[in-house]
Parts: structure tokens; C-alpha cells; sequence
């Protein structure tokens, strides 16, 4: 009878030390995957784990800070981010939901909207020319569409996944979730060179959304809060934005429930000042401009 008793007690312990284990691990697990991505049929980039970004304390971090504070589209998984003047681009995501939309910055509602397909995840877009181009997660195919009307003009096809889109004004650059971007010219999408993205050496993968801001790339860091500043020409991070003090507590519990992250960079040209947001975050922040960030 002792050692019945002794059995029981012990896997009594056994019982309470897993779960003790289960939850710390929960409490570090990325935020999950929200319905739209669930049930893949095959692996991608996207099921790799974050990278442990910065690599190197020596490269240069700053904690931004937001300027000035906008509402956002709770039900926008965003994917792309561009604004032109009075006008802002916005790509989403997940299967069935996917749109790209024209949106009043100030009041985040959305003033005109194109959906794609059903069997398409919208991913990141860039505009060039009075065109919008934006590129889908995994079918190899992207769309172009009029700027002002968001009328479908053409279609486009590339390799492997599309995450992030931009363009310094003459290329495009298309990020796919490695440490891999791809510059492509505007007519063919040929690839014309690809740039492999580290920090002191080591490969930073996970590259998500893409913008161009005064001669450098942005990166959002897929599942982190860390956008990278990437020298287009070596590849090298120059230095880190972190984006960990922009939601609330409140808000970041919220937003990570539902599976959203950080993504979303946008350089207003006319007032100088970086926007950026998160899928289904609650705002548009505007932060300080660049030249101010690497002070």
C-alpha cells in the first residue's frame, strides 16, 4: 500500500512539473498564427522561428517614439504600407480577406478597396509610375493596379514567396521571409541582383515589410519588434528601430492574442516623417524622421 501511495504521489509531481514547463513555454511562444494562416499545406518561411535580432550590441538601437497618433483598422492584417501625398496605400492579408485600399490616414477608414482572390494572401506593395504592384504569400503572383482607382491593370509572376514590396524609384525590391531581397526591374520582374541581409556577419532572416527611406531599406523583422536599416548596396545593418514602446500594455496583449505583429513602414516624403503600424494594431503612428533616429 506504501508504495501505491508513493506511485500516486509521484506522478502527482510529474503531472504539476509539466504543466509548470507547458506554461513557461507557452508564455515565450510567438504570438499565434491567426485563422487566415493556419492549416498550411506545405512549409514556408513564415513556420521558422524569429531571429533573437540585434546579433550585435555595438550596432546602433533606438527606441522610437511616436509624433503623432492616428486610428487604424483593427481588421487590417497589414502587409504593405506606402503613402504618396495626401494618400495612403494599404496592402492586407489571409485567405478570403485580402484587399488592397486607399486610406485616410487621420481617420484610418478606408476610402476605396479591391479585393483579390480568395485563394490569394495579399502580401506587400510598392507604388511606381501611377501603378501599384503588390505580390501575394505563396501562389508566385502579383497584381498591378491603377493608383488612383485601384482598377486591375496587369498581373505579374516571380519565384517563390512575396512578403515585403518597395521601390526606390526606378527598381522594385521584394523581400521573401530569408535574409534574401530581391531587386527586380518594373517591366519583366527579372531579377537583376539580390542582396543578402546581415548584422556583424550573421544572416538576418525573416525579412518582412520593405520600404526605402532616403537611400536605405527598412525591414520589419517577421514576429518582432525590430525593423531593420539595411544598406542597399552591402547588405549590412546599419542600425535598429525598436518598436516594443509604441502599444500599450493593454494593446499588445490584444493584438498578440490575435496573432498580429509589427508590419507596416511608410516615409511621408512631404512631412518627413516615418509612418508605421501592425497587423490588426489600433493605430498609425508617425515617428521622428530618420536624420533625428541615428543621433
Amino acid at each position: 500500500m506504501r508504495r501505491a501511495r508513493a506511485a500516486i504521489v509521484l506522478a502527482c509531481l510529474a503531472l504539476m512539473a509539466c504543466g509548470d514547463t507547458a506554461s513557461d513555454n507557452e508564455s515565450k511562444q510567438p504570438p499565434a498564427l491567426p485563422r487566415g494562416m493556419r492549416t498550411l499545406p506545405s512549409p514556408t518561411n513564415a513556420d521558422e522561428a524569429p531571429p533573437a535580432v540585434p546579433f550585435d550590441a555595438t550596432t546602433p538601437r533606438v527606441l522610437v517614439k511616436a509624433v503623432r497618433t492616428f486610428p487604424h483598422d483593427t481588421l487590417a492584417y497589414t502587409q504593405g504600407l506606402v503613402i504618396d501625398n495626401a494618400r495612403m496605400f494599404e496592402s492586407t492579408g489571409l485567405f478570403e480577406k485580402s484587399d488592397v485600399r486607399i486610406v485616410t490616414a487621420t481617420t484610418g477608414v478606408a476610402e476605396r478597396k479591391t479585393a483579390l482572390p480568395s485563394s490569394d494572401f495579399g502580401e506587400g506593395i510598392a507604388l511606381l509610375d501611377a501603378k501599384l504592384y503588390q505580390v501575394t504569400w505563396k501562389t508566385g503572383r502579383g497584381y498591378v493596379y491603377n493608383a488612383t482607382t485601384l482598377a486591375l491593370l496587369d498581373s505579374l509572376r516571380y519565384d517563390g514567396e512575396g512578403w515585403g514590396l518597395t521601390t526606390d524609384g526606378t527598381s522594385l525590391y521584394l523581400s521573401d521571409g530569408s535574409n534574401s531581397i530581391r531587386v527586380l526591374d518594373r517591366d519583366g520582374f527579372r531579377v537583376t541582383r539580390r542582396i543578402a541581409v546581415s548584422e556583424a556577419g550573421t544572416p538576418v532572416p525573416m525579412l518582412n515589410e520593405l520600404e526605402w527611406v532616403r537611400g536605405e531599406l527598412w525591414a520589419n523583422i517577421y514576429q518582432t519588434d525590430f525593423i531593420a536599416r539595411i544598406d542597399p548596396i552591402s547588405g549590412r545593418v546599419l542600425g535598429w528601430l525598436d518598436v516594443s514602446g509604441l502599444l500599450s500594455a493593454d494593446d499588445k496583449r490584444r493584438v498578440k492574442l490575435r496573432g498580429g505583429v509589427a508590419n507596416g513602414i511608410a516615409w511621408d516624403a512631404a512631412r518627413h516623417r516615418v509612418a508605421l503600424t501592425g497587423k490588426f494594431w489600433p493605430h498609425l503612428y508617425y515617428i521622428d524622421e530618420p536624420a533625428s533616429l541615428a543621433k
